[in-house]
């Protein structure tokens, strides 16, 4: 007699959370995988400003009390996990138990997989016992430890997912998300996949918008847009070490952080206008992710940009301009749009678990081989 886990993997649908760098909030999905993988429906909430600013806090280290702060904010976050899964189910009708399970990454507040020793960790906050707890559905969650303790990066872990949607026979396909930090997956003809981070995405991008502005991102690139590039700043930026490292490798916060900015601002810009930096860390972000392209996806002729960064005219103009001969465009080309594709990974990530299949490419991450990825936490 097959177990309720196992009679569980066989349900076709699939809701998978997604709250990344950005810090913006949470996006879900529920996914059938009963032919092919087709998102029936997306939802999503935004963090308060007390949330966002704590989640933020406990990605720096030094602050107080930081394991109780770190519970709290973990469920927290689980319930406004719980909080988009009952507006998916409201929405489509459907009851909790025709759902296999969650797919819920957590929140990300370090991400140290390679320490000077030789070991390294990746934390997520979450609390996937509550959040099954709230919801009555099975939650698959801890998606990165396994591969990092198998000496991956842990991240990124949606090329094996961009493959099963995006691959195709006998051409090179290349993904790019732009979150809060950005990352590429080369899907090559012969089926073979690299995958790693290029650098910041929209971190610092919304975070200078939020400082000067108010508002919590630069809507479209406009502000942007109205900028000059302080060619001085951009050039100190793109000689971090990080850009120049081969894959497999993986960053976030802990690496490009206000601090990292504020220090090259003092050297390079100490006297520049905020528009002015708003410009140079868009052409940051755009040249980080060009040059990726450009040294690891020759054959592409085609950029799919997925994320929050795909709803960013100007930055999508000046990949488009750093790319010749790339045609840039969304992953709604594909059927896939933008804001979705990230918590469709999670939904395929919670399935792999579930049907005891590995979720992760040794090929991206640098881990010892396939591993399968998280922790079930039963309804």
């Amino acid at each position: 007699m097959p177990n309720a886990i196992e009679q569980a993997a066989q349900r076709p649908l699939y809701i998978g959370l997604m709250s990344g760098t950005s810090l913006d909030g949470v996006d879900g999905v529920i996914v059938d995988f009963s032919q092919r993988t087709q998102v029936i429906l997306h939802a999503g909430c935004s963090f308060d400003s007390s949330l966002r600013a704590e989640l933020l806090a406990l990605n720096s280290t030094g602050g107080s009390d930081e394991l109780h702060r770190a519970a709290l904010a973990a469920n927290a976050v689980a319930r406004h996990y719980a909080q988009v899964v009952q507006q998916l189910l409201r929405a489509s009708g459907l009851r909790a138990g025709q759902i296999a399970a969650i797919g819920a990454h957590g929140q990300t507040v370090r991400h140290r997989p390679q320490m000077f020793d030789g070991t390294g960790y990746t934390l997520q906050l979450n609390s996937p016992a509550l959040l099954a707890e709230l919801t009555g559905i099975s939650v698959v969650a801890d998606l990165r430890s396994r591969d990092v303790a198998a000496g991956g990066q842990g991240a990124p872990l949606v090329p094996a997912f961009h493959q099963s949607v995006f691959g195709k026979p006998g051409e090179t396909a290349l993904v790019l998300n732009i979150g809060g930090i950005a990352n590429l997956s080369v899907l090559e003809a012969d089926g073979s996949v690299l995958g790693f981070d290029t650098g910041t995405g929209n971190a610092l991008l919304d975070g200078w918008c939020l400082r000067h502005t108010g508002q919590p991102y630069d809507a479209c690139g406009q502000w942007a847009a109205g900028g000059q590039i302080l060619p001085q700043l951009l050039a100190a930026m793109l000689a971090d070490p990080y850009l120049a490292q081969t894959p497999p490798k993986s960053t976030g916060r802990d690496l490009f952080h206000a601090d990292w900015l504020e220090q090259h601002l003092q050297r390079h810009a100490s006297q520049a206008a905020p528009v002015d930096v708003q410009a140079t860390l868009t052409e940051f972000t755009a040249a980080s992710c060009a040059d990726a392209v450009q040294r690891f996806g020759k054959g592409g002729s085609e950029l799919l940009v997925c994320g929050g960064g795909a709803f960013n005219t100007y930055l999508m103009q000046r990949l488009a301009a750093l790319l010749p001969g790339v045609q840039v465009g969304s992953t709604a080309q594909r059927s896939l749009p933008p804001l979705e594709v990230e918590a469709a990974a999670f939904a395929w990530l919670a399935r792999q678990c579930l049907l005891g299949l590995p979720g992760n490419l040794a090929s991206v991450t640098g881990a010892r081989g396939p591993r399968i990825l998280g922790a079930i936490y039963p309804a």
